[in-house]
Parts: structure tokens; C-alpha cells; sequence
């Protein structure tokens, strides 16, 4: 359907008289996305099929009938153009504040981050739908080549008892199985060294092969992808400096796997 639906917006665009630049610029999008939307590679967000409308003139029609809907991606709606960038993604690196990035989550602890602190609570045939689409996600992390993942963790993450000890054991144990692997790598930042530049949000940074990298910053109840070059190489930077304070990945691997054993020891 995504290419059904992208010829559809290039149809629009060719009636209007509008090159893939005129209607990125009155779109406020860039002209790769653009193609890449017709092309039926990349989806739009929601957003950005109002922006698409009001520019084409096409009233409500392509935000009416974005392939799959809503219930078939249960995201919140400003993290879906992200949702939609990182499947493209060569090179994602994340950072985690206060519990793990949900491309890492096992579906345990994902339950557990969406039962203790979704507000309003959510019900449970609504989790599962979030934890289904959390799950689909990390589908890219199968593919043994694409993205490189780097995920840095402030201490917190791994400290705080999201869903008990024997989901925390599970979360950690699957976190440092996949720093085995060549692409995955996960790097924790002790709260010992204080104050760091990323403290204040969640952050991941997302490098592609055919367009500029971009950023999606998160807080609470909102957040945004962020393309401006200036901006993005300013959060690129406070990323690196905080890794650079950040323990090696061999040392980070030994941290999740005693702290998963002392999780697991303190069972019941």
C-alpha cells in the first residue's frame, strides 16, 4: 500500500505543478523525504500528511488514508516520524535517561515501562498493542548488517527496578547478550561522574545513506525529530561528550551482567 499511497502523492504533486522541492519547501519537509514517500520507501507521519494536504490543497484525503492506520503502529504521535526514520536508519546511537530505549526492551520489561508509567494508565489490550509494535521494531536488529547501534545508559537505567527484580535480571542479561555482537554496542555512564550534557533528555541520533542525519529528542509526554545541521551536530556533540565519559563496552558488559546477577539473587 505504501507505494499505492506514494504514487497518489506524486500524482497530487505533478497537478498541482509542484516539483518534489516546491512541495518540500511549502511542506516544511525535505526534498529525500518527499521522494522517498513516492517512492512507497518511507510513510509519512501523521504530521506530515497534514503538512502534505494543506500544501497540495487536498484537504483531509492523505491524512485519511495513511497505509496501515493507527492501530496497526500504536506509537505516540510525535514519536512516529521517528518510528519511521529509524527502520531506514544505517546508524542509530540512542540514549537512555530512565529506563531502556525501546528498540533494547524485552517484551517483559516493556509491559512493565508502559503498566508503571503511562498516564493515563493504559488497558491492557492496549499495552500489548504497544509492546507488539516495540517488538516489530526491533526486527531491524535481525538484519546482521544495518543499523550500528550504540546505546549509552545512564546508570539510572540499570538501578531502577522496573518491573521487579526477575524482569530487571532478564532486561540487563538480554542487554549485554547483545553487546556480543559486533554492531550492537552498549556503554554504561556512572552516576559517579555527576552531571553530564545529555541529562535533561532522551536523545537518539539516526545517520542515513541517502539524506542528512537527524535527531528525536524526547520528554515528558512530547518530543520531536530534529533535522536542522546546526542543531544536530550540537546534540551529536554533547553525545560524544558524554560517552567519552561513559565505561568501555567490556567494562559496561560486566556491570549489566552483576548487576542482572544481583537482581537475580534477590528474587522473592
Amino acid at each position: 500500500m505504501g507505494t499505492r499511497y506514494g504514487d497518489w502523492v506524486r500524482q497530487r504533486r505533478e497537478a498541482a505543478g509542484m516539483t518534489q522541492q516546491e512541495l518540500a519547501d511549502a511542506a516544511v519537509m525535505t526534498r529525500s523525504h518527499i521522494a522517498h514517500i513516492e517512492a512507497g520507501r518511507r510513510v509519512p507521519s501523521r504530521e506530515d500528511a497534514r503538512r502534505l494536504d494543506r500544501a497540495l490543497g487536498t484537504g483531509d484525503v492523505l491524512q485519511s488514508f495513511l497505509p496501515g492506520g493507527e492501530d496497526e503502529h500504536p506509537v505516540a504521535e510525535h514519536f512516529e516520524a521517528a518510528r519511521q526514520l529509524e527502520q531506514q536508519a544505517t546508524v542509530i546511537r540512542e540514549f537512555g535517561l530512565n529506563y531502556v530505549p525501546g528498540l533494547l526492551q524485552t517484551e517483559a520489561y516493556a509491559h512493565a515501562v508502559l503498566r508503571e508509567t503511562a498516564y493515563p494508565p493504559l488497558s491492557l489490550e492496549e499495552r500489548e498493542k504497544a509492546v507488539a509494535t516495540r517488538l516489530k521494531r526491533a526486527q531491524i536488529l535481525s538484519d546482521p548488517v544495518t543499523p550500528m547501534v550504540w546505546t549509552l545508559l545512564d546508570e539510572a537505567v540499570i538501578r531502577r527496578p522496573i518491573g521487579g527484580p526477575v524482569v530487571m535480571a532478564e532486561q540487563l542479561t538480554y542487554l549485554a547478550d547483545l553487546s556480543d555482537s559486533e554492531r550492537i554496542r552498549v556503554h554504561v555512564l556512572p552516576m559517579a561522574g555527576g552531571g553530564h550534557p545529555l541529562l535533561p533528555t532522551s536523545l537518539m541520533l539516526m545517520w542515513f545513506e541517502d539524506q542528512p542525519p537527524t535527531a528525536y529528542m524526547e520528554g515528558l509526554y512530547t518530543g520531536g525529530v530534529q533535522d536542522s545541521p546546526a542543531l544536530v551536530e550540537t546534540l551529536q556533540g554533547a553525545y560524544h561528550h558524554a560517552l567519552g565519559d561513559a565505561l568501555p563496552v567490556k567494562q559496561s558488559v560486566a556491570l549489566l551482567r552483576a548487576t542482572a546477577k544481583d537482581y537475580a539473587s534477590h528474587d522473592g
